[in-house]
């Protein structure tokens, strides 16, 4: 579906979903079952966000990037 795009690998933690930010590093934040978890960057590589793409961690923990349809 992408294309991997980030060279860092994150390690995921059960309870907490992970996305890329409008500031272009990688954070995680609790999901609504996780009550004592809070948001947090947990990447240290910037990601430069292209217009017209959708960012997000695949399989492996690195960041990838898909084009958006009808964006």
């Amino acid at each position: 579906m992408g294309k991997r795009v980030g060279k860092e690998k994150v390690d995921r933690e059960p309870g907490y979903l992970y996305f890329v930010g409008k500031d272009g590093y990688v954070w995680r934040a609790p999901m609504k079952r996780n009550k004592k978890g809070s948001k947090k960057k947990v990447g240290t590589e910037k990601i430069d966000k292209k217009s017209g793409f959708m960012y997000y961690l695949d399989k492996g923990g690195y960041v990838a990037e898909a084009e958006m349809k009808n964006a």
